[in-house]
């Protein structure tokens, strides 16, 4: 009697396969609905987001070749002449607050510098959008000629005239080397992965040259009186112009950026859920509010002092040189130390460095403190893109990442050296400014009204605080990387 049973097996069978049949038939029919009522623009979009956000394979980079490097070089050049120009501001301060300006104070002169690096760093919450959006050579165009066209009429201002520099130095050079800063660092991550970090630091190696060239050719010509304050910038403005041209025809796109990339205030709520990048964004702005002391005040410093007036004018140029072999060194190292670790060091030896600059009253002590912090400075300030870079996981949203945390570090460009020039006021106490952005109290001789001293143990903690906000990231980023390994590991077990 084996054959009914036979039969039996066999109309199960039949049955089981016209179950999974019509299964099919089902999920066909259902992706069917799916593409229908999916808009095919909203699919590609899709598909292009689901991409970006895979992590990317090192293939996917040429690592150079022509169209890199010389789009590293035209990065660096535009570094140069945008930021490496608000780097020398220095020198503005010290000729305004002695000369051109001497009507104004000391931290109204200051706005004019920290209005300027607040819109250089801050135009990045925009111009990292429209870069994410692929209107990079809108930005590098039109930046470009706004900065040409601002330094140009610098050269039309009048002594005493603080409105005419503000719009022209402030606002207009400020907006037009911000529409470029974020696009220069990011661009160069479409041509590299591997040599990412070297390829970063060599663009922001460009911005201490310029701090060095720029300073030079300023001292020069600003204190010669044959030539003038309108000769001196007009000059200035011609070189920058031609830096400029370079880099627009050097500079080129790799890839196609999406035209609609996700979400900004989606995306801004998802940068709030990580951990590691808020306290990154932290730190880069409260150690802003400290950092850039040193870089606007210590020629005014050692002038003040009583130091030779040429060696004054060259100190700048010291840190400035010095920083741009702290920006350009990591670079062959910070795969093997550690971007992250880079940036916790050099966050604190700057704090240290800024409250040594109560102690400067001699040629050693400048020369000192203008070759350590540069150094470190320009380290720091090299590490600052790979660092959110390394941050990003979708990089479809890596220009959005920039522009927030940079938008953000504005607001400490923007408020930390007007708050020193009111520290210092017009006779010149140099600890205050000195506390404000370091991280100890004053020498007990030299201890100020309770007053006084009440708001600087509140603001002595600036450089401190950043240095500790990137310490918590990078906490937090390690356990992250904890995290991911274990999951990895734990799918490659269920695979197994």
């Amino acid at each position: 009697m084996p054959q009914p049973e036979v039969e039996l097996e066999e109309h199960k069978a039949g049955l089981a396969t016209g179950s999974s049949q019509a299964s099919v038939h089902k999920s066909e029919a259902s992706a069917t609905v799916d593409d229908i009522s999916t808009p095919p623009i909203a699919g590609a979009q899709k598909a292009e987001r689901s991409q970006a956000s895979e992590p990317p394979a090192s293939a996917d980079f040429p690592e150079g070749g022509w169209a890199g490097w010389s789009t590293v070089f035209g990065a660096f050049l535009l570094q140069m002449c945008g930021f490496g120009y608000t780097g020398s501001y220095g020198v503005y301060q010290d000729f305004y607050t002695r000369v051109y300006l001497s009507n104004q104070t000391s931290s109204a002169i200051s706005w004019i510098g920290s209005i300027n690096g607040y819109l250089v760093i801050s135009s990045g919450l925009v111009a990292g959008r429209l870069y994410d959006r692929g209107y990079f050579y809108h930005l590098l165009y039109g930046g470009s000629l706004l900065l040409a066209f601002s330094l140009f009429m610098l050269s039309l201002a009048k002594p005493g005239q603080y409105y005419q520099i503000f719009l022209s130095q402030g606002l207009g050079v400020g907006i037009g080397a911000g529409m470029m800063y974020i696009p220069s660092v990011a661009i160069v991550s479409q041509y590299f992965l591997k040599k990412r970090a070297l390829a970063m630091t060599i663009v922001a190696s460009g911005s201490s040259l310029g701090a060095v060239v720029h300073p030079i050719m300023l001292n020069n010509t600003l204190n010669d009186p044959e030539v003038g304050f309108a000769l001196a910038a007009r000059a200035n403005a011609g070189v920058v112009a031609g830096l400029l041209l370079i880099a627009c025809v050097l500079m080129r796109t790799r890839t196609t950026q999406l035209k609609q990339p996700p979400n900004l205030w989606a995306s801004a709520k998802r940068f709030v859920r990580d951990g590691a990048y808020v306290f990154a964004s932290v730190g880069m702005t409260v150690f802003a509010m400290g950092f850039y002391f040193p870089l606007f005040y210590l020629q005014l410093d050692a002038l003040t002092h009583g130091l030779d007036k040429t060696f004054s004018f060259y100190s700048l140029v010291i840190l400035n040189a010095c920083s741009f072999l702290g920006r350009i060194s990591p670079g062959f190292v910070a795969n093997k130390l550690g971007v992250e670790n880079i940036t916790v060091v050099t966050t604190f030896v700057c704090a240290v460095l800024i409250l040594g600059m109560i102690g400067l009253s001699s040629v050693a002590s400048v020369v000192v403190i203008a070759v350590i912090y540069g150094f470190f400075s320009g380290t720091y300030i090299a590490m600052l893109a790979p660092l959110l870079t390394h941050l990003t996981d979708d990089m479809s949203e890596h220009g959005a990442r920039m522009g927030i945390a940079f938008a953000l570090a504005g607001f400490g460009t923007l408020t930390g050296p007007p708050i020193d020039g009111a520290l210092l006021t017009g006779n010149y106490i140099w600890w205050r400014p000195s506390l404000f952005s370091g991280v100890s109290p004053p020498p007990p001789a030299r201890l100020p009204s309770s007053r006084s001293l009440a708001h600087s143990v509140r603001a002595q903690l600036m450089a401190f605080l950043g240095f500790a906000s990137f310490s918590t990231s990078i906490v937090l980023l390690r356990r992250r990387k904890m995290r991911r390994r274990a999951q990895e590991a734990a799918a490659a077990d269920e695979k197994a």
